[in-house]
């Protein structure tokens, strides 16, 4: 479904060049469950802007359903994201101005669908994830666990084909982050691919295949 060939990317400033990545194989199948390791600084949030098309690789190939991602400035590229992936972060990034249920719709402002239609979407992503009694709540009202689930509702809206989780768990406790884990889990079992970032090996032993990255390679 995914797979990357040969990917190196470099970051460059006046006066030092950072090599983040190099020469990356991976093959990301669909519906798999997959967890990217390693120590921080090590590439593993650039390998996963990578796969999410949120960044353009200095060398090397990246195919999306069997196609290679030819321009990055197409608008295309922008489209297939939108339809494609689905982001989860660590800090959530929910805009404490707007209800839940204002939050969760925000994805489908980009795709030309009624106003109905949006709102019943971003209903059924919060019943989905167990908040269905707080789409009128704002976010600085839940706890960190359901702004998190807010955070996945929002990414799974649109019914994307791939999760991409940047420590999920990470601001979470350990009950919390277990209970996200389990969602993302459920989510999986249902049908959608799961690439996720983590430090927790207690959750990277719940997935179907880690993949650790040592000073921007893939280690076995």
């Amino acid at each position: 479904m995914i797979r990357l060939h040969n990917v190196s990317k470099t970051y460059q400033t006046d006066k030092v060049e950072t090599l983040a990545l190099r020469g990356i194989d991976l093959r990301v199948r669909e519906a798999e469950f997959v967890c990217i390791m390693g120590p921080s600084g090590c590439g593993k949030s650039t390998l996963l802007n990578l796969i999410g098309l949120l960044d353009q690789p200095g060398s090397g190939a990246i195919h999306v359903g069997g196609a290679a991602v030819a321009s990055y400035r197409d608008k295309h590229v922008a489209q297939l994201r939108n339809a494609t992936f689905g982001f989860i972060f660590q800090s959530f990034h929910l805009i404490n101005d707007l209800r839940v249920i204002d939050n969760v719709e925000l994805p489908l402002l980009y795709r030309s669908l009624p106003a109905g239609e949006r709102r019943a979407m971003a209903r059924a992503a919060l019943e989905k994830v167990g908040l269905g009694a707080r789409m009128d709540h704002y976010p600085n009202q839940l706890s960190g666990g359901q702004q998190q689930r807010v955070a996945i509702a929002r990414a799974i809206v649109g019914r994307p084909r791939v999760l991409l989780a940047d420590e999920p768990t990470g601001n979470l406790d350990s009950k919390m982050g277990g209970e996200i884990m389990d969602l993302l889990l459920d989510l999986n079992r249902e049908g959608t691919t799961v690439v996720m970032v983590t430090h927790d090996e207690r959750a990277a032993q719940r997935v179907n295949r880690i993949v650790r990255v040592f000073d921007g390679q893939l280690v076995a």
